[in-house]
């Protein structure tokens, strides 16, 4: 009995090494290269497919024993689990590209690492040809200021509460102002990071026309010229706590200010595309050639986007 079992050790791992190893298992010649009948081998592939269904949640990675008609043989499919589809793959190269957020050396290098760890290997090159041309003509934003290392400062304060300064250069002037900030969200839109915090300083809050703890100032994060994390923490109660999704629904080409509520015809042929450019909105009337929308949003960036629809919006209050 001991012999059986020694012997039946020896061939399962046999038969798991020529299938670790890319190799293609045939029933018939495994049978006959270990003096066994062939469901012998059929129950040895049957415990190792058992084994290896086990490790998935240890390593992530699902393996399958499956017959190949055309090899006439068993042979491994691996399938890592944090691996991405094809389309998906494709559609996040797409994203990425499209927003023009980083200088061309940090898109081209977050692209090829994550088609490297994140496709397998037989299907890189047909994602790289799919979106070599556009690697190449890549345009950077005119900024040309790296800001990774200090989005990641950033995203640790939020994170632990604490207070940041910042010396930001406004647009335009470029005159340089310091803040002292409680950090509160990292978002992104239209080419740009930005960060959402409150500010500390009283001194600077007089020169606000519009500011309390309700409405967080913005900042783009490319203009942080320098910035300090300071150990002094802060608190939000939870009933308080900023909610960049909902604040996220709400503004428009990130121009902070009051919450407003606004009122338009719309007299354009998709409706769907205004609603998703404004979460918030509803249709409250629908004729022969207009829909009736209203939406609550922040600030004033809702007007320069009424504005850019020319004749297809009419304002109503």
């Amino acid at each position: 009995m001991q012999r059986e079992s020694t012997d039946k050790i020896q061939r399962v791992l046999g038969i798991y090494k020529k299938l670790i190893s890319g190799n293609i298992v045939n029933k018939v010649e495994e049978a006959n290269n270990y003096g066994v009948n062939e469901r012998s081998i059929q129950r040895d592939i049957d415990d190792i497919r058992s084994f290896m269904e086990s490790e998935v949640g240890r390593t992530g990675i699902i393996n399958n024993v499956v017959y190949d008609r055309c090899c006439k043989g068993f042979r491994l499919e691996q399938l890592n689990s944090t691996e991405l589809s094809n389309g998906e793959m494709l559609a996040v190269c797409k994203i990425l590209l499209d927003s023009r957020a980083l200088l061309k050396t940090e898109m081209i290098d977050i692209l090829d690492k994550l088609v490297e760890s994140c496709v397998s290997k037989k299907n890189r090159k047909e994602i790289l040809d799919l979106i070599q041309n556009e690697k190449f003509h890549y345009v950077e934003p005119r900024h040309k200021t790296a800001f990774l290392d200090t989005m990641w400062k950033i995203g640790q304060a939020i994170r632990k509460s604490q207070y940041i300064e910042i010396d930001y250069e406004k647009p335009g002037n470029k005159e340089k102002i310091k803040r002292k900030l409680k950090p509160v969200a990292i978002m992104f839109s239209e080419y740009y990071f930005y960060l959402t915090a409150f500010i500390s300083d009283e001194e600077a809050r007089k020169n606000f026309d519009v500011i309390n703890d309700s409405f967080p100032t913005i900042y783009r994060i490319d203009r942080i010229k320098e910035m300090k994390v300071l150990e002094e923490k802060f608190f939000i109660p939870y009933r308080s706590r900023f909610e960049e999704g909902e604040f996220r629904k709400r503004v428009q080409f990130m121009y902070g200010g009051k919450l407003r509520n606004v009122k338009f015809k719309y007299k354009g042929d998709d409706v769907d595309a205004i609603l998703d450019r404004l979460p918030t909105a509803q249709v409250i009337d629908e004729g022969s050639d207009y829909y009736t929308i209203k939406a609550e949003v922040f600030g004033k960036g809702i007007d320069m986007w009424l504005k850019s629809q020319g004749d297809k919006v009419e304002v109503i209050g």
